[in-house]
């Protein structure tokens, strides 16, 4: 679907315009043409081809999707793919079912992050940008606006639109690097509440497995974006290095982000099976000193019921009360005893 289809000229809009115009207008030296295509058919990619030129390699990408992040230099034009990164955050009325008692604050409704992981496709030539926007409900209007508001630097052409889309895309993932450090937070909040551990190990995995959805979208596009500014760069992008060079900047700040998040996670996960092992191991005192009070009370329970005729006590008035003083005496010393070193 076409979205927008624009000519500029020395950093002024001119005039919306239909795309069987788009290659007469290529040919003035000083326009550029500005196209956006939302979830594109096959037959729009061929038209936009046939007008501007595009690579066949680049358009068999862009019809494919679910591309890697990489950035292609042709002939005569780069090709991009970007992944787009957006949080879907969904409410649930209670937590999920846990055999533990959990404490207060985990019974209350909590939010399973979620991430929906679109895609762009942009093709940049010396006088024209397409941007093919796939599965994102999230447009680059804003950009336009942006750019239009700034004539002195759209007067570099597509060089600062593939500038503006690509910090667009680059500046959308901080919110998700600020959701991921909230919720790791809570979840380390909870760390040392009883009956916890389980839980948290679920969501710290959930949340290790969108840091990688994230990684997969910032490493390739860190690696790859050299080739725009530094050394040997597309004509189209010779006067806008500084800017793709903020652009590695802040891909930079968020794969660090990334990697500190992911180390912190192996962290926490190691401290909650460090508190499983705990917890059991309290169990298992507990056990082991109710199975000693009750192994001595039985003892001697069994001692006294072998009712042999020799046994001087059983003829006694007081033998009985007596024996179950002892029993309830050892009974008492046991159980102080074990609740002084802390297994009761």
């Amino acid at each position: 679907m076409l979205i927008n289809c624009v000519v500029y000229e020395n950093g002024h809009k001119l005039a919306d315009i239909g795309t069987e115009e788009i290659s007469d207008w290529l040919e003035r030296p000083d326009a550029f043409v500005w196209v956006a295509l939302l979830d594109p058919s096959a037959e729009e990619l061929l038209l936009m081809q046939h007008e501007f030129g595009l690579h066949e390699l680049a358009v068999e990408d862009a019809l494919k999707g679910h591309q890697r992040p990489k950035i292609e230099e042709y002939v005569d034009m780069v090709f991009a793919v970007m992944h787009l990164v957006e949080p879907v955050v969904s409410s649930t009325d209670t937590p999920p079912a846990n055999p533990l008692p959990i404490p207060r604050a985990m019974q209350e409704p909590y939010a399973c992050t979620e991430l929906s992981v679109g895609e762009v496709a942009v093709f940049v030539g010396k006088n024209f940008v397409l941007s093919a926007r796939t599965r994102s409900a999230h447009g680059f209007l804003g950009v336009r606006e942006r750019c239009e508001r700034q004539p002195k630097l759209l007067e570099h052409g597509s060089g600062f639109v593939m500038y503006a889309l690509m910090d667009a895309v680059v500046d959308r993932y901080f919110p998700v690097i600020e959701l991921f450090e909230a919720e790791l937070e809570a979840i380390e909040e909870l760390i040392f509440a009883p009956g916890s551990a389980r839980r948290n190990i679920e969501r710290l995995y959930d949340l290790k497995h969108n840091t990688t959805v994230l990684r997969h979208a910032v490493a390739p596009l860190l690696e790859m974006l050299g080739k725009l500014h530094g050394g040997r760069v597309p004509a189209a992008f010779i006067s806008t290095q500084e800017y793709f060079r903020d652009v590695h900047d802040h891909l930079a700040r968020i794969n660090a982000a990334i990697d500190t998040i992911r180390d912190t996670i192996g962290t926490a996960i190691q401290v909650n099976l460090s508190m499983v092992a705990i917890e059991e191991s309290e169990t298992t005192k507990r056990l082991a000193a109710w199975a000693a009070i009750f192994a001595v009370s039985t003892a001697m329970a069994g001692i006294w019921g072998m009712n042999f005729e020799v046994m001087p006590e059983l003829k006694w008035r007081y033998g009985y009360p007596v024996a179950l003083g002892l029993i309830v005496l050892a009974v008492a010393v046991l159980y102080r005893r074990f609740r002084k070193v802390g297994w009761l």
